[in-house]
């Protein structure tokens, strides 16, 4: 856990409040970019979903889906995914639109930041369109990590359970996380469905939502990058007397 993080669970117990083991899952998991070649067995996969599925969701429909890859499978799907990305990439595209058209403020400038933190910690240069793009196919190898997921979403369902699938897909990583484990969330998959839905037989009903690689992270990898806004710039609250 990084020291900011730490100095925050530790200011909230100075005020009273028990150091809390689920605090320090929410605030351990980051999105891991560089994987160790550690296994993660399939029953341990079985447990992280197992936890997953009492995410909440709208009458309890539920309108998840997992496809879980390890192994030669995996390969395969990544080779392929490669290959689309490297010869084809303007051939592909998502079936829904995950960023805005435009972005107003604070949103632009959230955006601008991450991508000097992100490119500077690798020593890329935002000019650098060669290099951007050989780590942005680290994508599709699930960046080393042992089990890949692709997650879909049925496409007849409404906007609400996509609510519930976010809050099922943050399940996922918490329980990753309480195993030892990272994992990061990847919306790019969402544009390679034509590769993805023949070589994982799925159904046309389903939408392709976003893959998730998930393992152990290397040791340089375990730092958390991109800041947070304080509460008060996100929050506001009424009726409370202290």
């Amino acid at each position: 856990m990084l020291a900011r993080e730490e100095v925050v669970i530790d200011r909230d117990a100075a005020r009273g409040a028990a150091r809390n083991p689920i605090d320090e899952v929410i605030a351990g998991r980051l999105s891991c970019r560089e994987f160790s070649a550690g296994p993660v067995p399939r029953s341990t996969v079985e447990q992280i979903l197992r936890v997953a599925r009492f995410a909440p969701s709208g009458a309890n429909i539920q309108p998840w889906h997992v496809y879980v890859l390890a192994g030669a499978a995996k390969t395969e799907v990544s080779a392929a995914l490669l290959h689309a990305f490297e010869n084809e990439p303007n051939e592909h595209v998502s079936e829904y639109q995950y960023y805005a058209s435009a972005f107003p403020e604070p949103y632009l400038g959230r955006r601008q930041e991450f991508g000097r933190l992100f490119y500077d910690s690798l020593g890329i240069a935002q000019s650098d369109i060669a290099a951007r793009s050989r780590q942005t196919a680290k994508n599709f190898m699930f960046f080393g990590a042992p089990v890949g997921l692709i997650v879909t979403i049925d496409r007849r369902l409404a906007m609400g359970s996509w609510l519930d699938l976010g809050m099922f897909i943050q399940n996922v990583m918490l329980a990753a996380v309480g195993r030892g484990l990272q994992s990061c969330p990847q919306e790019t998959f969402a544009r390679f469905h034509r590769i993805l839905r023949p070589l994982l037989s799925i159904p046309a009903e389903q939408m392709v939502a976003c893959g998730i690689s998930l393992g152990h992270p290397r040791e340089r990898s375990r730092a958390r990058l991109m800041p947070r806004a304080d509460v008060e710039a996100f929050a506001s609250f009424k009726g409370f007397e202290d």
